[in-house]
């Protein structure tokens, strides 16, 4: 019953008190505040109880659906001003700039650029759904709620869906998981030169489940994301030509150290390669003592993915100015030694030597004196009749 009581000359209707057990038989035990507030004005259960469900939980359910949609639109927002901001040519020139006090080896390209808006649109488009999806999860298991659904069963059923879906498809989420780090790392982007593992070449498109590898000879290579333990990138800042030179035993090592800095030093000044390599060329020096030859290292400091035919133009340019001064080109060589100990043999009548000995000392090839004791030649008998 409603209550009326005059303040002045104006009369003011108050609500009754409302009796709890009447309003948890009408509105049950979350009462509404329509519910509440109708069985508050009208004392009647029926009254409340169609309110409540012909009022509240619809308006409940706009509500949830507005609040996730601004929720949805915001955060998107919000991503995609941080991966703008990352593909900023404004934001890359202050890196830039930064890049400029550092060592010349960190050498910014606009091919990082491209790389760097490629990776901030993939990003973008990853995180936004993983946003959306979740915005939208719960704003569903909250509308379920209010319909009277229990969620309980729901829950576990979807707990267990998942459990099985991850047992059976583990190396799926792996795959994408390690697409999202690779990018988000910025690990190799299309366009690098890379090794991870069996495959080797020039990357073509990277998505978050495979990668794409065109290896040299033409090969395509479709590599998971989650099978990949480690990558080698050739093609990232800067790279590095790097050659080792032989040249013949009893070769002049400084006239040959010094001919093969003239030609990287007139390889570097070429207008053709100068754009292509970063620093003056540098001779290392000695790099090994093979069995045929004498190996000097020759460094290249280049452009990403122009290591390669530098390197080339290098082999060639050396090859001419080797013959042009003279410079031995290494051969395989042997001398072979034949030691035999006193006793070790003895003449056999009938047998014929196809070399015989000679008492004089001089090996086959004369590289050194022969070990005390050798002999020259090799004693072959003929075969005979058992």
């Amino acid at each position: 019953m409603l209550k009326c009581q005059w303040v002045g000359s104006t009369p003011v209707v108050l609500a009754q008190a409302t009796d709890p057990t009447q309003l948890q038989q009408a509105c049950g035990d979350d009462p509404s505040f329509i519910c509440r507030r109708v069985l508050a004005w009208t004392g009647s259960e029926a009254w409340a109880e169609a309110a409540d469900k012909l009022l509240a939980t619809p308006l409940t359910i706009l509500l949830i659906l507005a609040i996730a949609y601004l929720a949805n639109v915001m955060v998107r927002r919000a991503i995609r001003r941080l991966t703008n901001k990352i593909a900023d040519p404004d934001a890359q020139a202050r890196v830039r700039s930064l890049k400029k006090r550092a060592p010349t080896a960190i050498v910014d390209t606009g091919t990082l650029s491209l790389r760097s808006a490629a990776r901030a649109q993939t990003l973008a488009l990853v995180l936004r759904s993983i946003a959306s999806v979740l915005i939208w999860a719960i704003a569903v298991t909250m509308i379920l709620g209010e319909l009277g659904v229990n969620l309980g069963p729901l829950i576990a059923g979807a707990g267990i869906a998942g459990v099985a879906i991850g047992f059976g498809a583990q190396s799926l989420v792996k795959d994408f998981l390690s697409g999202i780090f690779m990018l988000v790392e910025d690990q190799y982007g299309v366009g690098d030169i890379v090794d991870v593992g069996e495959a080797t070449g020039t990357v073509e498109a990277v998505t978050l489940r495979t990668t794409r590898i065109r290896a040299v000879n033409g090969t395509v290579w479709h590599v998971p994301n989650g099978i990949i333990d480690r990558v080698g990138n050739m093609s990232q800042q800067w790279a590095r030509a790097l050659l080792d030179v032989d040249v013949a035993y009893g070769t002049d090592v400084d006239e040959a150290q010094e001919v093969i800095k003239r030609v990287a030093d007139t390889v570097f000044a070429d207008p053709e390669w100068r754009g292509r390599i970063l620093e003056a060329p540098e001779v290392w020096g000695i790099e090994s003592l093979g069995p045929d030859a004498i190996s000097i290292r020759l460094v290249v400091k280049t452009r990403p993915g122009d290591q390669f035919p530098v390197m080339r133009e290098l082999r060639r340019r050396l090859s001419d100015e080797f013959i042009h001064e003279g410079i031995e080109m290494p051969f395989p060589q042997r001398s072979v030694w034949v030691r035999r100990d006193p006793g070790s043999s003895h003449e056999v009548e009938g047998e014929e030597e196809l070399l015989a000995p000679s008492d004089d000392p001089t090996p086959l090839t004369a590289a050194d004196d022969p070990p005390p004791g050798a002999r020259r030649g090799i004693r072959r008998p003929p075969p005979r009749d058992r």
